[in-house]
């Protein structure tokens, strides 16, 4: 019910298509107690405030052979678009994270474009909101601080296909993560997203 009251709220007129076993609020999967051959994110591993510990989560609900399949904005083409690549750094310095920084919520307010991707692909890029609008810079910070400590729901990570597979692969490689990269797709043409399969990391 609470799912329905929130897409009410943003303007969204939604039913439940399936029951629904779990919900967490920040999107922690340490609730869940069973194990999965699949597990999917649409638009999801972008919000997580500690990339390696949702990761890891997921890692856990895993069977052996299980799958993690996602969805995932590609910014060269989406709202993200002058917004820096995350790298190995970003990822390494974020873990304990239980809500997004200020950083992340002054991106996603007042450093983000719009979000048509076929404008992206002809080379339309728009600018970024603050450049018109000044303000937007100080709603983010006042909606940061005044928070108080709360889960603000942003981008906390930009990705292109290239950049994920890269940063997993480090990741994994690391030890860092219970996963590795099996396949990461090109993101269509006129879109602005792409999927990637990740899989249990062999001991």
């Amino acid at each position: 019910q609470g799912l329905i009251n929130r897409a009410n709220a943003i303007g969204y007129v939604y039913t439940v298509p399936v029951d629904i076993d779990y919900v967490s609020s920040t999107g922690d999967l340490s609730i869940v107690d069973k194990t999965f051959d699949f597990c999917l994110s649409s638009h999801c591993v972008d919000h997580q405030p500690d990339l390696i510990y949702h990761l890891n989560q997921v890692a856990r609900i895993l069977t052996a052979t299980g799958r993690y399949l996602l969805i995932i904005p590609d910014k060269r083409y989406c709202s993200d678009h002058f917004i820096a690549e995350s790298s190995i750094a970003d990822f390494i310095g974020a873990r304990g994270n239980k809500v997004h920084t200020a950083k992340s919520v002054i991106e996603h307010i007042a450093l983000a474009t719009h979000n048509d991707p076929v404008r992206h692909w002809t080379g339309d890029h728009g600018v970024p909101r603050f450049r018109h609008n000044l303000s937007s810079v100080s709603v983010a910070m006042s909606q940061y601080d005044t928070s108080a400590g709360a889960y603000i729901d942003v981008h906390a990570w930009q990705f292109t296909p290239q950049s994920f597979r890269s940063g997993i692969e480090v990741l994994s490689n690391l030890g860092l993560i219970g996963l590795e990269v099996e396949q990461v797709y090109a993101t269509p043409h006129n879109t602005f997203e792409f999927c990637a399969i990740l899989k249990r990391r062999l001991a």
